[in-house]
């Protein structure tokens, strides 16, 4: 039986201090700034019932009318939702095997119009495919690139250097007789309905991958792809030689390697352009987790763990942007699950912090009306303020949140 949700007749902004831990100390609740400004947002109802299980949720430019579309992976079936009327479409149903985890847009067959990556099967034997346009009012249709076991994650990116972006994947568990994932860029061919798409393997040895995340971490002017894994957080790099892994932080520190390190990652910046990264640790645990570089003298070491939030139940999604255009970035959180600790999911919140990133204040957008599997954030309405794309697991459903900052 899927677990019930209290109903939500407004949408709240509570502003909440927290208690912040770094490692061996603890900082007492944060005040509200004196110029906080407070962040507000509109929910709407995409779609209430939009299958079992709304896995994933990615913004594309679907029609070609410069207005980036919510598109949808089920259980069963890709889904678009039409900009500004979110008049609902569906591209394929029914046409993969099932549970369609993760969805990448990208004009793959070059004809100036999206099509999308899809992985599915998840939970048995993980499938690729890419899915083209058919003629108006029919069906997509999708095109085979191959399996690979436990596929749970893909993104776009050049990790290769080569020019052209290739499809990433990030398993979630390692087949028998594997040491970890198989973390893989596939090379899109010119014929990308009919020739092989080229396997790279990048790692090969981290374990209960939950997500990655494309960055120039460095500043070299080359994509790197930060890992979330069993193991803590990695950052794998080009070279020469092919490509190397480096450890960045353990994460959390579990009774069992399955509940030890870390699962979702994203990456921010600061006020000052500093960059962090944030993790929900463990892998669907309770902990939303900060790292920042080590000073210059130590830039060698782990980088520096900062507990800002913890009392969830399966956290799940975590992205980040500027949502009041300030110049940096807040994090937005998502969780599923009902938790013992009040206003503590399911539901989405926002942390903000001090320009130093030592101190972050919690606002809680939504409790109870999604169960968060994923979510994005980025403008839809063309206001210049990102705005919110939450979909719900136990819920089913898709949310919009209006972001209705003001210029300051």
């Amino acid at each position: 039986m899927q677990p019930q949700f209290p109903r939500v007749t407004i949408l709240r902004n509570i502003l909440i201090s927290l208690s912040v831990a770094t490692v061996g100390m603890t900082r007492p609740a944060t005040a509200e700034p004196e110029n906080l400004q407070a962040i507000r947002f509109e929910s709407r109802v995409i779609d209430p019932l939009a299958g079992e299980i709304c896995y994933s949720v990615a913004l594309a430019d679907v029609d070609g009318d410069s207005k980036r579309d919510i598109v949808v992976a089920t259980e069963n079936s890709i889904l678009w939702y039409r900009n500004p009327s979110w008049e609902k479409k569906v591209l394929i149903q029914n046409q993969t095997p099932r549970d369609n985890v993760c969805i990448a847009p990208l004009d793959i067959d070059g004809d100036q119009q999206i099509d999308f990556a899809v992985g599915a099967g998840w939970t048995k034997t993980g499938t690729l495919h890419w899915i083209s346009r058919g003629a108006p009012g029919e069906t997509w249709t999708v095109h085979d690139i191959g399996a690979e076991v436990s596929t749970h994650r893909m993104r776009f990116a050049d990790v290769l250097g080569i020019g052209t972006v290739q499809l990433v994947i990030s398993p979630l568990a390692a087949s028998e007789n594997r040491p970890g994932v198989r973390l893989t860029a596939f090379t899109i061919p010119k014929d990308p309905a009919k020739s092989r798409w080229i396997p790279t393997l990048l790692d090969g040895e981290l374990n209960r991958m939950h997500n990655h995340w494309h960055c120039d971490l460095d500043g070299d002017q080359s994509v790197d792809t930060l890992t979330a894994s069993r193991e803590g957080v990695h950052v794998v790099r080009r070279t020469a030689a092919g490509f190397s892994k480096t450890f960045l932080a353990s994460g959390t520190a579990g009774d069992t390697p399955d509940a030890s390190g870390s699962g979702e990652i994203k990456q921010g910046r600061l006020s000052h352009g500093k960059p962090f990264l944030v993790t929900v640790e463990p892998m669907h645990g309770s902990q939303v987790v900060v790292y920042q570089q080590q000073p210059e003298s130590k830039k060698d070491a782990a980088w520096q763990r900062l507990v800002i939030d913890d009392g969830f139940r399966r956290g799940h999604a975590i992205w980040c942007a500027d949502l009041d255009q300030d110049g940096a970035d807040e994090i937005v959180f998502g969780s599923s699950d009902p938790s013992n600790k009040a206003d503590y999911g399911p539901g989405i919140s926002i942390y903000r912090a001090d320009p130093a990133g030592i101190h972050w204040t919690r606002i809680v957008i939504d409790t109870g009306s999604v169960a968060v599997e994923d979510l994005v954030a980025e403008d839809l309405t063309d206001d210049g303020f990102p705005d919110i794309v939450a979909v719900g697991r136990a819920t089913h459903n898709v949310k919009l949140f209006v972001n209705s900052g003001k210029p300051r």
